[in-house]
């Protein structure tokens, strides 16, 4: 990543590496790939000055988002905040980045214990931002991304910006919270999301947590009184029936807007996030990056007996 400075605007530009050619080895010689638990990539540094913790805000609704303002309002009560968020709305993002185009980082605000800043590219351009270049040297010891519009239960989490920034937190070894509220509206209520936000991160400040660790934290619409409490559970298995609705502009081009519905795969299943929000249930779910399905790995094994590794696929489970 190249950098310069151009007054108060930090521009930067991803530079694309070319790669040696690597010639693929037949899969019975594959070596077994690298486990879960990613280190850092690179040591430490020394913990803030009077040990305070230092913890890193962004989202995919934009600097300006009441969902922003809210999840610094979470952040502020366990330490100082640096908040690197788009400068404009980036939903739909996933962990897409920005390599040819130039990016603008501007200070938006400044203040005793927090730093705001915009930064013109995607939600995980944000977080790149801030572990490789705003906070280097700094140790990092939190990351909450939203508090989004809209829920990221179930198949929305492959989708979401908001998640896309927290995985990617996880990445350099920092717990990452992913924070969404089920409201689209102009005028949702996050108290309840604030509320929860701040029990659920408390809890993993106070605790002994194995790292990599990535949540992705739901909460139904509803006053705080309305909701039941916490629920650990699984991603729901459903997914999204899109449609496309065809226009014609005043010249005759035509012009399409995406819609769909949400189609439960399985709506009677009482351990998945969907069946939390229904039952008014904040649902937390763990999440990695590895996609393997080790079911199909298994039967596909009699069909391509050669290639099966030597290894037990479920002791990478």
């Amino acid at each position: 990543m190249q950098i310069k400075v151009e007054k108060s605007m930090i521009i930067c530009t991803f530079v694309p590496v070319a790669r040696n050619r690597t010639v693929r080895q037949p899969l019975a010689e594959a070596p077994a790939p690298p486990p879960l638990c990613m280190p850092p990539l690179r040591p430490k540094p020394p913990r803030n000055m009077e040990n305070e913790r230092l913890i890193l805000v962004t989202n995919d609704d934009g600097y300006a988002s009441k969902g922003l303002a809210a999840a610094i309002d979470v952040a502020r009560s366990f330490g100082r905040v640096v908040a690197v968020a788009p400068e404009t709305p980036q939903s739909g993002m996933s962990q897409a980045i920005t390599m040819y185009n130039p990016l603008y980082l501007r200070k938006v605000r400044q203040e005793e214990g927090l730093e705001v800043y915009s930064f013109s590219g995607t939600p995980v351009d944000c977080v790149k931002m801030a572990f490789d270049y705003l906070l280097r040297d700094r140790q990092i010891d939190l990351m909450i991304s939203g508090i989004n519009h809209g829920s990221n239960s179930a198949v929305n989490v492959l989708y979401s910006g908001t998640m896309g920034a927290a995985i990617e937190g996880s990445f350099y070894g920092c717990p990452s919270v992913g924070l969404s509220l089920d409201d689209h509206g102009a005028d949702a209520d996050f108290e309840a999301a604030t509320i929860y936000g701040r029990q659920i991160i408390r809890t993993l400040l106070d605790g002994e947590i194995s790292l990599p660790l990535c949540l992705n934290v739901n909460v139904p619409t509803g006053r705080p009184e309305e909701l039941r409490g916490v629920r650990l559970c699984r991603q729901n298995r459903g997914f999204w029936r899109e449609e496309f609705y065809r226009h014609e502009d005043p010249r005759g081009r035509e012009y399409f807007w995406l819609t769909g519905d949400f189609v439960n795969g399985e709506p009677e299943a009482e351990d998945t996030d969907e069946w939390a929000l229904r039952n008014k249930y904040v649902s937390v779910v763990p999440v990695h990056t590895d996609l393997t399905d080790y079911g199909q790995l298994r039967n596909l094994r009699c069909f391509f007996p050669a290639a099966a590794g030597a290894d037990d696929a479920e002791s990478r489970k």
